[in-house]
């Protein structure tokens, strides 16, 4: 029997430098999300000045790495034009900026010459990987990690190639 891999929390706790995020697709299906999407859909927009209200605890999670210094990025590769989901996600985002994640688009067209992993994946002070698992039609299949070198230096190189050609959230347009 293998041992159980580590949460998400646990290993974004455990990180000490860096936790980089790599999405890939232009919806996802996630049951916890799914009022917040139907809120927006129905109008609902966060107000800035109100950071009770935003999503958590993923957002006080964030704050307190990036308070013991870890840099959280996060790059989204994108259709365009977008879909209703990354307008939703592109609206929202100015929460995550506000909790130290740093986040850039780029455009798929622009992804097309970058050699990338077949799935979303965060890397974890390059040495640990968690990849995420969706169906076709984005719902979460459950994820797997690994900290085998040769993935990770796949995954920090694909990640790298991506960020620096992507647009800083407040300079993408959608």
């Amino acid at each position: 029997m293998s041992p159980k891999a580590p949460t998400f929390v646990e290993l974004l706790n455990a990180a000490q430098r860096s936790a980089v995020h790599l999405e890939m697709r232009d919806s996802y299906d996630d049951p916890d999300e799914a009022p917040r999407v139907s809120a927006w859909r129905a109008g609902h927009r966060h107000n800035p000045a109100d950071r009770t209200s935003w999503w958590r605890p993923w957002l006080d999670l964030v704050s307190g790495a990036v308070a013991r210094g870890v840099v959280i990025r996060r790059a989204r590769i994108v259709s365009e034009p977008v879909s209703e989901y990354t307008q939703y996600l592109h609206e929202g985002t100015f929460t995550n900026v506000a909790a130290g994640e740093q986040i850039r688009w780029l455009p798929r067209r622009q992804a097309s010459d970058l050699a990338l992993p077949g799935n979303d994946f965060w890397v974890f002070d390059d040495t640990v990987v968690r990849f995420g698992h969706f169906s076709g039609e984005g719902a979460y299949l459950g994820d797997e990690v690994t900290e085998d070198p040769a993935v990770a230096k796949l995954c920090t190189t694909a990640f790298e190639a991506v960020w620096a050609r992507a647009i800083p959230h407040e300079d993408y347009r959608i």
